[in-house]
Order: C-alpha cells, then sequence, then structure tokens
C-alpha cells in the first residue's frame, strides 16, 4: 500500500470517528460545530482587516492629517476635532466587531451546559425505562452528556485566547494611529 493509500485511509477513518462523536454528542455538538465555524471565520475576517485593510485606510488619515497640519497651523481646534472623529471611528472599526467574537466565545460553554443538560435527560430517561440495572445505557448517556460540555469548554478556551489575541492587536493599531495623528 503506498503512502498516499495509507493517508487517505487515515483520512476517512478520521472523518468517521468525527461524525461519530458528533452523533454521540447531540444537536448540541452539531450546533457547536456551526457556532465554531462562524466564530472561526470572524477571526480570520478581523486578522484580514487589521493587516491588511485598516493599515490602508491608516495610512489615509495620517496623509490626510499631515496635510492638514501643513495647511491649518498649530494647535487649532479644528485639527482636534478631525482627530478626534478619525480615532473614534479607528476605534469602531476596530473594536466593534469584536463584540460578535466575545457573545461567540460566551455561548460555548453555555451551549456546552445544554448538552450536559440534554444528556442528563436522556440518562433519566434509560433510568425510567429500564431501571438502575443498567450501566451500560446510563454510560452512553453520560457519554452524551459530557462531549458538549467538553466541547464548549475547549472552544471557550480557545476562543478567549484568540479574542484577547485580536483585541491586541486592535488596541496596538488604534494606539499607532493615535501616535502618529499627533501635533508636532
Amino acid at each position: 500500500m503506498s503512502n498516499w493509500q495509507s493517508t487517505w485511509f487515515w483520512l476517512i477513518d478520521s472523518s468517521h470517528a468525527l461524525l461519530d462523536l458528533m452523533s454521540a454528542g447531540g444537536i448540541v455538538m452539531w450546533l457547536l460545530a456551526a457556532l465554531c465555524v462562524l466564530f472561526w471565520t470572524l477571526v480570520l475576517e478581523r486578522l484580514w482587516y487589521t493587516k491588511c485593510q485598516f493599515p490602508q485606510w491608516a495610512k489615509e488619515r495620517r496623509n490626510a492629517w499631515q496635510q492638514l497640519c501643513a495647511e491649518a497651523g498649530q494647535n487649532s481646534r479644528w485639527q482636534h476635532a478631525v482627530r478626534a472623529a478619525w480615532l473614534a471611528q479607528a476605534r469602531e472599526q476596530l473594536l466593534t466587531p469584536l463584540s460578535v467574537t466575545r457573545t461567540l466565545v460566551a455561548m460555548f460553554p453555555l451551549l456546552g451546559l445544554l448538552g450536559t443538560v440534554t444528556g442528563m435527560v436522556a440518562v433519566f430517561e434509560v433510568l425510567a425505562v429500564s431501571g438502575s440495572g443498567n450501566p451500560r445505557a446510563m454510560a452512553g448517556g453520560v457519554w452524551q452528556a459530557t462531549l458538549p460540555t467538553l466541547a464548549g469548554m475547549v472552544l471557550a478556551i480557545g476562543g478567549l485566547f484568540s479574542l484577547a489575541r485580536l483585541e491586541r492587536n486592535a488596541r496596538r493599531a488604534l494606539g499607532r494611529l493615535a501616535d502618529q495623528l499627533r501635533h508636532e
């Protein structure tokens, strides 16, 4: 068997294992997966915006600021108002979209707990139907209850780290712009 074929079989086995894991966790796992895709899409968009789009916007403001300072002289009220407005726009562009990602990070563990509750309901159903003499069926319900909790916590921890990085990048970019729009 070639290396390519063994990699292909490993990929198929891994995808089946992932699907089995998602099915075992119930509908909450699928909801967590969908929100995870949304979260990481928003994270990548913010990284792209901070690294590619915002520097161009800031460069345009720096050029306009230099022209404004050259034409109007130093320390005019109008210059201070323009600077404050541009910094407010920059703050709005950099920090406001992070509120959605912050909300998703807060939702991950809550949805995990929802999965715990639904899994425990399944355990209680087994207990009601078969009595307490079926530990294997109870273990399946407990397994179903713990998977979404684990997934929610893992997503929340990863989300907290990435959200902190995005906020740090945004605040640095905002600070750089504020420094560049100072009076000489």
